[in-house]
């Protein structure tokens, strides 16, 4: 499994706005649970499913607003 981390901009504490609320949900349809921060915000996703899950997040986000999106994926090793 690989953790991805996002934020997205811009970004008000308390009142995120459309084109975060909206990428969170975008994610959330894969089945995904999306852990919200006000700093990021990050989910488990396979390999496999990633590419489609990350398009979707870019593509709501900025379809909605966003004007910068940082997203850092990592895998742990235990």
């Amino acid at each position: 499994m690989l953790t991805v981390e996002f934020t997205i901009e811009p970004f008000v504490e308390g009142d995120p706005g459309e084109h975060v609320t909206a990428a969170v949900a975008a994610v959330e349809a894969h089945g995904i649970a999306v852990d919200f921060g006000p700093f990021g915000s990050l989910f488990s996703v396979d390999a496999e499913t990633l590419p489609a899950v990350v398009a979707d997040l870019l593509r709501v986000a900025y379809g909605k607003g966003a004007t910068y999106v940082n997203i850092s994926v990592s895998r742990f090793e235990s």
